[in-house]
């Protein structure tokens, strides 16, 4: 049960930032010996993208590393600002701040590591996933249930939709709106 002070926060919400590696993914990176990386990221983080879009409530990542499977990851979701190679988060949430017109207390930030601390620290609702770093959850007004990448993002975007009470709206929408396209 979430409380009541926890409730007011997430009705707030209209930008949902997220960190990659540990979060969207498992952590783990494979490299083969010719240098190319692969990762694993989870089929319903592509449902909540979708209900996030139907929800108009931005997701935007930011990612310490650069990685290429990062970056396909995100133009399929049709994320729009995926930003990588970056450690100095915070000037990089300052920006999609005044990109999206909202204050801090309107964004949710999902981190799992050390680096994410400057942004669970100062967003409205701060989220770590359930195998963060012990200093993130402790952070955290919410930690998920599921373990970084297996399917973070749609249990986050679905806590948001239920508690802004449009949940059961943007998936009617979603519903309709893909029945509308194979139809045609």
């Amino acid at each position: 049960m979430i409380d009541r002070n926890l409730q007011n926060a997430i009705e707030k919400i209209k930008l949902l930032v997220s960190d990659v590696d540990g979060v969207l993914t498992d952590g783990r990176i494979l490299i083969s010996t010719d240098g190319v990386e692969s990762k694993f990221f989870n089929v319903e983080d592509g449902t909540a993208a979708a209900l996030a879009r139907y929800a108009k409530i931005p997701i935007a990542l930011i990612s310490g590393r650069y990685s290429k499977s990062t970056e396909i990851r995100s133009k399929e979701l049709q994320i729009k600002h995926c930003f990588q190679n970056t450690l100095n988060k915070k000037s990089v949430l300052d920006e999609l701040a005044q990109t999206y017109n909202v204050e801090y207390d309107q964004i949710a930030y999902i981190g799992d590591s050390l680096v994410d601390i400057p942004l669970l620290e100062i967003v409205g609702f701060p989220i770590s996933v359930s195998d963060a770093h012990n200093k993130a959850k402790k952070i955290a007004s919410y930690t998920t249930s599921r373990l970084g990448g297996q399917g973070v993002l749609l249990e986050v975007i679905e806590l948001i939709l239920q508690y802004q009470g449009r949940y059961d709206s943007v998936l009617k929408k979603m519903r309709e709106s893909e029945f509308e396209k194979k139809s045609k």
